[in-house]
Parts: C-alpha cells; sequence; structure tokens
C-alpha cells in the first residue's frame, strides 16, 4: 500500500497557479508599493458544497507552502506537511469540508516573491521586492478567496505565523469568517523574538555570496540560511524532546574527536536540517517574513485593540504547547485575554507535548480532538441556521 492510497489520505494532488491584479490594477501593499500581477499557489482537498459554505482556510508558518496535504507523486516520501490533519476522517475532514492552502505573499513556492521575475527589469526582485506585511499575505489571500467565488469561510486556521495570519482575517474580514483557529502563535512577536529573527537576517546578509540579494545567477548564501535555520530550528524544539532524542550521544563516533567536527548526535541533526533546508528555501523570502512578522501588531494601545475588535463576530479557537518556547503559553494567555475582555467567543487549550513549537505540526491525538470536536460544532451549528432559515 502506498502512502497515497492508505485511509485518511487525499491521494495524488496538484499544485495549481493563478494571477491575481494586474499592472493597471495592482495589489496595494501596506509600505505604500504595489504589485502587479501577482502569482499565487495553491491546492485544495475536498469538495465546495452547493452555497460554499463549507470552505476552510489553512495558513501555513514561515517556511511552508501550499502543499497541506496528500502526494505529488506516488513516489514521494513525505506527504503535505499538515497531512495528518486534512483528509477523509481526520480533524479537517474533506468529506465535509473544501480546503485551501496557497503560498503566502513574498513566498518562494509558486507564490510571487523576492525570487520571482520583476515584470520591469526581466530579473528577479531580490531585494528590490517591496516590504511586505502579514496584512498584504491576508489581503493576497482574500482575493484569492474573492477569485474562487467564497463569500464567507467557515474557518481560517493556522499555527505558528500561519495563526497570526487566521487572527488577521478575523480582524480585516469580520463579516466573511466564521472562526479562526490560532496554534502555537502570538498577537506579536517579544523582543527575544525578533532578537532571534534579526540574527537570522545577519546570517544570510554576512554571508560572502548574498550580493545584495542578487544571487540568483551565481553561488547562493548557503552558508548564511543554513545557519539561520539551524538556529531558529532549536526554538522550535524543546530541551525535553532534544534531550530524549538526542542527549549527549556521539554521532559515529566512539570518542570526543578533540576538534571542531560535529561530534553530538544533535550537531548532525542540526547540520542536516540546515543543509536540506537551504535545497527547497529562498535567503531572500526568510528575510522578508520574517520582517513581516517582526512588524506584526494588530493591538499596539487598548483604543486601537477596541476599534479593530469592535465589529469581529469570529468564534476564536486558541491552543498552545507547554513545551512551547518560541511562542509560549503566555503569548496565547495574552491573547485570549485581549478578546475576552473584549467580549469575543473564544475557547483556549494548553496541551501537553514534548515537542516545542512544531509540536503544531505533528500527530498527537488529543489535539486532533480538539480540533475535530470544533470544527464538528461549527458544523453542526452552521447546518442548524441553514435549516431554520429554510
Amino acid at each position: 500500500m502506498t502512502l497515497a492510497s492508505q485511509p485518511g489520505s487525499v491521494g495524488i494532488v496538484t499544485t495549481q497557479y493563478v494571477d491575481l491584479f494586474t499592472r493597471e490594477k495592482p495589489l496595494a501593499l501596506d509600505c505604500g508599493a504595489t504589485l502587479g500581477p501577482v502569482h499565487v499557489a495553491y491546492e485544495t482537498y475536498g469538495q465546495l458544497n452547493a452555497d460554499a459554505s463549507n470552505a476552510v482556510l489553512i495558513c501555513h508558518a514561515l517556511s511552508g507552502n501550499a502543499h497541506a496535504a496528500g502526494l505529488h507523486r506516488l513516489d514521494d516520501k513525505h506527504p503535505g506537511w499538515w497531512d495528518d490533519y486534512i483528509g477523509p476522517g481526520k480533524p479537517f475532514d474533506t468529506q465535509k469540508f473544501y480546503i485551501i492552502s496557497t503560498n503566502n505573499l513574498g513566498g518562494c513556492n509558486g507564490t510571487t516573491g523576492p525570487s520571482s521575475i520583476d515584470p520591469e527589469t526581466g530579473k528577479p526582485f531580490g531585494l528590490r521586492f517591496p516590504m511586505i506585511t502579514l496584512g498584504d499575505m491576508t489581503r493576497l489571500q482574500k482575493a484569492f478567496i474573492d477569485h474562487l467565488g467564497i463569500k464567507k469561510l467557515l474557518s481560517v486556521a493556522g499555527g505558528s505565523m500561519g495563526g497570526m495570519i487566521a487572527l488577521q482575517w478575523a480582524l480585516d474580514y469580520p463579516d466573511q469568517v466564521a472562526s479562526s483557529i490560532i496554534i502555537g502563535s502570538t498577537p506579536r512577536l517579544s523582543a527575544q523574538n525578533i532578537a532571534f529573527n534579526a540574527v537570522a537576517r545577519q546570517a544570510i546578509m554576512s554571508d560572502p555570496h548574498f550580493n545584495h540579494g542578487d544571487h540568483y545567477e551565481g553561488p547562493r548564501p548557503e552558508n548564511g540560511l543554513a545557519l539561520a535555520r539551524m538556529m531558529a530550528h532549536i526554538t522550535y524544539l524543546s530541551e525535553k524532546g532534544l534531550h530524549e532524542k538526542f542527549g549527549r550521544r556521539l554521532q559515529n563516533r566512539e570518542n570526543l574527536s578533540y576538534g571542531f567536527e560535529n561530534d553530538f548526535a544533535v550537531e548532525s541533526y542540526l547540520s542536516y536540517q540546515g543543509s536540506s533546508f537551504v535545497r527547497r528555501f529562498d535567503a531572500n523570502t526568510y528575510l522578508y517574513i520574517t520582517k513581516a512578522m517582526d512588524y506584526y501588531d494588530p493591538f499596539p494601545d487598548p483604543e486601537t485593540t477596541a476599534k479593530r475588535l469592535k465589529p469581529v463576530t469570529a468564534r476564536f479557537l486558541v491552543m498552545c504547547f507547554d513545551t512551547d518556547w518560541r511562542f509560549d503559553t503566555s503569548r496565547s494567555k495574552e491573547l485570549v485575554k485581549i478578546l475576552n475582555w473584549n467580549r469575543k467567543e473564544v475557547t483556549f487549550q494548553e496541551l501537553s507535548s514534548p515537542h516545542g513549537h512544531d509540536a503544531f505540526l505533528l500527530d498527537a491525538p488529543q489535539y486532533k480532538e480538539s480540533l475535530a470536536g470544533f470544527l464538528r460544532r461549527l458544523l453542526e451549528e452552521t447546518t442548524r441556521q441553514e435549516i431554520n432559515v429554510a
């Protein structure tokens, strides 16, 4: 049995593409610049029902893409990044819901970003790509949802940066989002979070091959990007998880080298994570996306917060993990407190996991059941409302 034919799999899927906006009617960005046309990569799973009321948008984290479930080929070893959660019988049940996933603006997996060709010059944008925000990413997703003919999303869900975008949807389009599922996320980065991003960017820009972002025709800043990824990856795991997985175990040796080779298994693991990341990700995208996360702050003061939340009708599910120190539980509680103070309907759940920040991507029965229960209630209430209206 192949991965694609296993129960619960959405099977073989294909990434699709569409151009939105034009040079004459471009996408307006928060920085004042414009983009057009904008290429969007996306995947969908399940069927949109007759009244388009079962659509759920899944938002990926920093290094994710549109491939959230299923396989692109029969011989794929790895399915989409949230395959444990999307498919028949899974929390995002494709027998009930129409699941949509797009690659974010600024990405490097099919949606317009710094590595895309600038129509003005015929060369990759590089650092001439305009600065973008999570609001811009949400605005592009909204245009895409309009393109699909969907008037209202049953839910917008995401973890980490994806959770921030799920929150932004509820704020920017209060009449078009029934619920937001925000997992392992935060309403704003802390100084420590920003510091990690700053060091990661410096690692990339200090690489001798960075070339002011114009490195697409020559050697790429692979060492800098790998270093950025290695450092970030440490923050995605928990100390307990690292200890249980690696401890002080040596890698392919019985004695210490008394040199600067990779003595320990955890060193080899991080080196692998760094080297595999540079094969699939763009250094400039890493710069732009981390900066967009740094800028995100929808609730800078009580007055702005109240004004932004006043029209919001979405129901919120806020989830976090007890070993996540990248966005620890206090960050989720901060969001829950803001929502409660402004009389919004919010459900909060902290889950236990040894996997740190990355827990939102991994298979966990309690986590799955919580998501499934929330979505079941949403669907039942939507169906009941439709019957009452009829």
